[in-house]
């Protein structure tokens, strides 16, 4: 049996509770090329593994917690001489015969874990999913993780904003390409597209740091996303435009395009709401399937309670309020087409996203002076970072008012009966 270490800052719970927090782990030889680490989090620390792979590299494995604030019991939670035995199993497990650590672990292994990860918390992960086997495996999807540095990661960014949109293609069919547009708003489109695609790298490159996987994150935080491509003008319906809209919309369109200006929801959260959510005593709208995860009540005016009373007229409580013409589910891209026919034949030049509805909703609210926060809370953001960002400044007296509002008076300027005489023309 291998001999155990000791280690006065790792070996007790008393001797790491004096330890910093910090990402990068504690860590204490215990072999040739083996190393067992602690990292220290704001509550329970984790141990973990590092194995030394050749050519001045290491992979990081994540083993068990730390008996920190639970007591060990050999599987989940482990003190500092498991965590050692452990240490060696896995090394000798992943070693084999030949006493090297076989299997880097890549982009792809990383984009694997976080994209498990998301399926389970976070509604986008169909999106994540979509655009990392489109933009991010191909080129960098075998890159050791540890080997992957800033200057790849820099030229990978920049390649995806050189890179021509896709077209829906068929399945197994070529994949085909909108034409390279090189005018100043095309540009940014794609720049912008780049940028929520290295969010997205970034994202699972944190999380196999956070998990152990990655022994630093220094390369892909010195990459910065590129400035000034997210700020394009919201674009918005006036009260006119959405009228002709409703107006040129037919049957179940015509419901979900008064659905979506009457309560600024996403196209998909509207596909998915039943009578149930409909609350006509209170006047709200349940948005239960949310792009966060978080339910919220979408609260109706007395013209949206009217439109979702008679969209539940008749129908149980188990069943859509909004449905396809054919009566079932509206999928994702079933708007498009009706869309743009209802923009043409209501002479919306050019023509606008169903996601405008939600900003004409938006946007008229605000500049109707309804207050900030309250038009976030009815989006579904928990503050008004992103309302101000694209909206903000269709709020004439937002700042005026705030600062009246807030700033401090000092009492220390007195007031004077003098009246300015207006000068003769």
């Amino acid at each position: 049996m291998a001999k155990r270490v000791r280690d006065a800052t790792l070996d007790s719970k008393e001797a790491r509770a004096k330890l910093k927090a910090r990402g990068k782990p504690y860590y204490k030889s215990i072999g040739p090329g083996l190393h067992v680490g602690y990292r220290k989090g704001k509550e329970a620390g984790r141990w973990v593994v590092r194995m030394y792979v050749g050519d001045q590299d290491y992979r990081v494995e994540t083993i068990a917690s730390a008996d920190d604030r639970a007591d060990a019991d050999g599987k989940a939670v482990l003190s500092f001489w498991q965590a050692q035995d452990k240490a060696r199993e896995l090394h000798k497990r992943l070693s084999g015969d030949s006493g090297a650590v076989a299997g880097a672990f890549t982009v792809k292994d990383a984009m694997d874990d976080y994209l498990l990860w998301m399926e389970g918390n976070r509604k986008s992960s169909k999106d994540a999913r979509y655009r990392a086997e489109a933009l991010i495996l191909p080129e960098i999807g075998t890159v050791d993780v540890s080997k992957l540095t800033a200057t790849q990661i820099r030229k990978w960014h920049s390649k995806v904003a050189a890179t021509a949109p896709r077209l829906r293609s068929k399945k197994d069919a070529e994949q085909k390409f909108q034409e390279l547009g090189t005018d100043a708003e095309s540009i940014r489109q794609r720049r912008a597209t780049a940028n929520r695609v290295l969010t997205i790298l970034k994202a699972a490159l944190n999380y196999a740091w956070r998990e152990g996987k990655a022994a630093s994150d220094k390369e892909w935080r010195r990459v910065e996303p590129f400035e000034d491509v997210e700020s394009a003008r919201v674009r918005y319906l006036t009260i006119a435009d959405a009228q002709r809209l409703v107006n040129a919309s037919s049957g179940s369109f015509r419901d979900l395009v008064q659905a979506a200006l009457q309560t600024g929801a996403r196209y998909s959260e509207l596909a998915r709401v039943r009578v149930e959510d409909f609350n006509a005593d209170v006047g709200t709208l349940t948005i239960r399937e949310s792009k966060s995860g978080k339910a919220r009540h979408v609260v109706l005016t007395d013209e949206g309670s009217e439109l979702f009373g008679q969209l539940a007229a008749g129908k149980s409580r188990d069943q859509l309020l909004l449905t396809a013409p054919a009566g079932g589910t509206w999928e994702k891209s079933h708007q498009f087409r009706p869309m743009n026919e209802a923009c043409k034949n209501a002479k919306i030049i050019p023509a606008i996203g169903f996601h405008g509805l939600r900003h004409t909703w938006a946007s008229l609210s605000v500049m109707n002076g309804m207050p900030l926060m309250v038009v976030a809370r009815n989006l579904g953001h928990t503050d008004t970072r992103m309302v101000e960002k694209h909206y903000g400044h269709l709020s004439p007296s937002y700042v005026a008012d705030a600062v009246r509002a807030g700033a401090p008076r000092f009492g220390t300027v007195p007031k004077s009966n003098v009246v300015a005489m207006q000068k003769d023309a």
